[in-house]
């Protein structure tokens, strides 16, 4: 029997260090040197990847948001998958990657519970009135207090545009603090609204009706600038709006104008257009504004979870199995039979000793 080649993963240089280390923690990447897969983070953080950079590459495993189209695939004839961190795939074109038998998953399950809480911790935060209070503690200004009384939490409305799985396990977070649930998707149903005890609206009824709009919406063509100048004037001037979606799911000149003018209460943003935000942008300097630079799920669990299933993709595809979390199934008979002509060498990788870390 000969012997195949090893698999091989390049790593995305955006958040990993070439010795495998990375901002997000310990991403378990002697998973992959125990299966005997050789990996490398690439050498620069450039997009797109540089074609020298992915010859030879069987999968990448992607930490940030390099683009991945038509450019890409033809640079890498090779490559059977990309994996992505996290759950949001707004830079892969899939229909490309599709034409190319390339593989693309992402890691939805994973970033549920930490992504959640991310949102449900800005909704507090905002009706709390946490950073001014902070701020008038540090600096002993006590006698400020009643300047900054919090707003309802029991019996207010809490709207999730975007409700998929991250909208209702926040949905499922907030409801024992006593918060009314409205939901907002395409399809205008969820298998899980009625159990949560959550109402499906249009949009426009969502914005009129919550004290706190969370949105968790993926980032698409249809959902570029979802929320603009006229969907900030349908929402109560006592309202608050937080996105832990993507940044441009908001036009952000309308959401400074709107924050400006009082006619919303405040907002919590984790995410941005652009990132990160220039030094002199206003809304670093609004006291109605709480800032997190794209980083407030980033939690012990959730490197432990998204880094497991994103390896379990690169598993699964390495040893000719279909991965979870598939984003552009039609990919599979390509691929898998790419994988099933090299599989008699133990998988697509092939039996090999294990190697770990290697430098091109």
């Amino acid at each position: 029997m000969s012997r195949q080649a090893p698999f091989r993963v390049a790593i995305t240089a955006d958040a990993v260090r070439p010795d495998g280390t990375s901002i997000h923690g310990d991403l378990g990447l002697e998973r992959l040197t125990n299966a005997g897969i050789q990996w490398h983070v690439l050498p620069s953080y450039e997009d797109p990847i540089p074609r020298e950079h992915l010859q030879g590459m069987d999968a990448v495993l992607s930490l940030g948001h390099i683009h991945f189209g038509e450019e890409t695939m033809a640079a890498a004839p090779q490559l059977k998958l990309v994996a992505r961190f996290g759950a949001g795939y707004d830079t892969i074109d899939l229909d490309a990657c599709t034409r190319s038998g390339v593989l693309v998953t992402n890691t939805p399950t994973a970033v549920r519970k930490p992504l959640a809480a991310a949102g449900l911790t800005l909704v507090l935060v905002l009706a709390h009135q946490l950073l001014a209070k902070h701020r008038l503690t540090r600096t002993s200004s006590w006698a400020e207090r009643e300047r900054h009384r919090g707003s309802s939490i029991d019996g207010a409305t809490l709207g999730i545009v975007g409700f998929g799985s991250v909208g209702a396990e926040l949905a499922r977070m907030a409801a024992p603090l006593g918060l009314k649930l409205l939901g907002n998707n395409r399809s205008g149903h969820h298998p899980k609204a009625d159990e949560l005890g959550v109402k499906l609206v249009g949009l426009e009824e969502l914005l009129r009706a919550s004290d706190y709009v969370v949105l968790c919406a993926a980032l698409t063509p249809e959902t570029e600038k979802l929320i603009g100048q006229r969907e900030l004037e349908l929402m109560k001037p006592s309202a608050f709006l937080v996105n832990i979606g993507r940044g441009r799911l908001v036009d952000t000149d309308a959401l400074r104008d709107a924050l400006r003018r009082d006619r919303v209460a405040g907002a919590g943003l984790d995410v941005f257009e652009p990132e990160p935000l220039a030094a002199d942008d206003e809304l670093l300097q609004m006291e109605n504004v709480v800032l997190s630079p794209h980083a407030l799920c980033w939690t012990a669990d959730f490197t432990r979870d998204v880094s497991a299933s994103a390896l379990e993709a690169v598993l699964d595809v390495a040893s000719g199995r279909r991965p979870r979390n598939l984003l552009n199934p039609d990919a599979w008979p390509t691929a898998n039979a790419a994988g099933a002509s090299a599989s008699s060498g133990g998988g697509i990788g092939g039996a090999v000793t294990p190697v770990g870390a290697w430098q091109p």
